[in-house]
């Protein structure tokens, strides 16, 4: 199993933007495959409002953050099909235009 991670992010960025790339080698280490996108490269696509997991396709749990990378305690998740199968397609859009971990550079 393969895990993929995207990020869509701000340009600048953050210092906890910052500071999540610089420790997105040990993920890459691990095995996770980890890809960056500057939002303005992301401006056409239709994304969900908020970070998001996705398990097997049937449920999709969001995670909101403060700009400073502090979480929210509010979580969301859904099991509605029409929600979760937004999800993939909006990923895999991101997913493509998106620059692996090893060849992006933070501004």
């Amino acid at each position: 199993m393969t895990i993929r991670r995207a990020r869509v992010i701000s340009v600048p960025p953050s210092d906890y933007i910052r500071w999540e790339h610089m420790l997105t080698s040990q993920n890459v280490e691990a095995g996770e495959d980890v890809r960056w996108l500057p939002r303005d490269r992301a401006w056409d696509l239709m994304l969900p409002g908020a970070d998001f997991w996705l398990f097997g396709n049937k449920l999709v749990m969001f995670n909101f953050c403060e700009g400073d990378g502090t979480e929210i305690p509010e979580e969301k998740s859904s099991n509605d099909p029409a929600v979760v199968a937004r999800c993939p397609a909006a990923f895999e859009q991101v997913w493509e235009r998106a620059i692996p971990h090893d060849q992006f550079r933070l501004p």
